[in-house]
C-alpha cells in the first residue's frame, strides 16, 4: 500500500490499522521519511498488523538512510538510485540496511537508466527483496530511450547483457521530429 508520505503520525497510524484484514505485505512511505519519530511509530502499528514499514525512495545520501535504519523505523529501504546520489550510494545503503539486517527494494519511477541501474544493484546485493517496477512505463515510453531493458520472465527481472549497464540510449534519441537538444556552455 503506498500512501506517498502524505499523511500524519496518527492519520496514518489509522490508515495502517484498518488495513489489518487485507493483510498488507508491507505500507509504503505512509508518513514524510524526515519526520522525526513518525515511521519508527508507525512501524509499531504495522508490525502489529503484521505488516512492514518501507521507506526512504526520496531520501538523498547514506546520512539521510542511517536515522531511519539505526532507530529501527523501516523494514524496507525503498533506495532510488537517482535520489540517493547514484550507483555508490545505492550499494552504500545496501550495505548499511544489511548490517542492521534490513532488506531493500529499489525504487523504479525516474526512468529507464535508473531501473536499469537499480536492477544492477538488486541483483548483487544480498539483500535485496524486490525490484520495483512500474509496468505501464516498462511497456510503453521505456523502450523509447533505451536499446535493452530489463527483461522480466516468470516475474523475475535481470539486468540486460553486455558492458556497463547493458544498454544504450537508442541510436535515434537526439535526432527524432520534435526532439531539440541543448549544450551546456562549456569553459
Amino acid at each position: 500500500i503506498e500512501l506517498h508520505g502524505l499523511w500524519t503520525v496518527p492519520a496514518a497510524s489509522s490508515i495502517v490499522r484498518a488495513l489489518e484484514p487485507y493483510a498488507p505485505y508491507w505500507v509504503e512511505d505512509p508518513v514524510r521519511a524526515d519526520l522525526p519519530g513518525g515511521l519508527a511509530h508507525l512501524r509499531g502499528v504495522a508490525s502489529g498488523i503484521g505488516s512492514m514499514i518501507a521507506a526512504g525512495e526520496t531520501v538523498a545520501g547514506l546520512a539521510g538512510y542511517l536515522p531511519l535504519v539505526a532507530d529501527k523505523a523501516i523494514d524496507v529501504a525503498t533506495v532510488d538510485l537517482v535520489w540517493c546520489g547514484g550507483i555508490t550510494h545505492g550499494l552504500r545503503i545496501a550495505a548499511l540496511a544489511e548490517s542492521y539486517g534490513l532488506a531493500v527494494a529499489p525504487h523504479d519511477c525516474t526512468g529507464p537508466v535508473a531501473l536499469t541501474a537499480a536492477t544492477h544493484m538488486s541483483v548483487s546485493v544480498p539483500n535485496a527483496l524486490m525490484q520495483e517496477t512500474v509496468r505501464a512505463s516498462l511497456r510503453t515510453w521505456y523502450q523509447d530511450f533505451l536499446t535493452d531493458l530489463p527483461p522480466i520472465k516468470d516475474g523475475q527481472i535481470s539486468p540486460p547483457a553486455g558492458a556497463g549497464l547493458g544498454t544504450a540510449l537508442q541510436p535515434d534519441i537526439r535526432t527524432r521530429t520534435g526532439v531539440s537538444t541543448r549544450a551546456s556552455a562549456q569553459d
